[in-house]
């Protein structure tokens, strides 16, 4: 990998929660290392309310952060991409456009949020657990050294953060 900025793409199927999580993090504390990116395959059109709420009650910016299309990222004449990253088991399972720059790829499955059940409480709760093992991966992978590593063994490492605690039941599918 090069010294320069690491330019990450998360992607998820709404882009309304997880992914967005994903972006908001890395860009805070990958400080100034990486800039992160999000994007869906049938996006909701807008981020969740209760991630919006998550990510201010951790302290984080919401400024910026939108549901889109992963049209955005793909094709020819876009920037290039040195990671993208899949967060929900579904946006795995999709055929994918070509990305530029050919990036390593990877899968974090994260249970979807979005789609608990129950109170308000069990509902925010469901959020504050996503964002919490987001978080973790994230910092797994603003500690790697990421510019000293091959594109073989940074495949291996976001693999290996992929085990890491809250992975989804399709994550270990979704990667063989």
């Amino acid at each position: 990998m090069s010294e320069a900025v690491l330019q990450v793409l998360f992607l998820c199927t709404g882009n309304s929660a997880r992914s967005i999580f994903a972006e908001a993090l890395l860009n805070q504390l990958g400080q100034g290392r990486f800039q992160a990116f999000s994007a869906g395959s049938f996006p909701k059109g807008e981020v969740h309310p209760l991630a919006l709420h998550e990510l201010r009650q951790r302290g984080y910016s919401t400024e910026g952060l939108r549901s889109k299309s992963w049209a955005e990222f793909s094709g020819e004449g876009r920037a290039p991409l040195d990671l993208v990253i899949t967060v929900c088991d579904n946006a795995a399972g999709e055929t994918c456009p070509v990305w530029p720059g050919q990036p390593v790829t990877a899968h974090w499955g994260i249970e979807d949020p979005a789609a608990a059940t129950g109170d308000d409480w069990e509902r925010k709760a469901a959020f504050a657990r996503a964002f919490g093992y987001l978080e973790r991966r994230i910092e797994l992978l603003v500690n790697l050294p990421v510019q000293r590593l091959d594109r073989l063994r940074l495949s291996q490492q976001l693999k290996e953060i992929a085990q890491s605690p809250g992975a989804s039941s399709g994550a270990a599918r979704a990667d063989s």
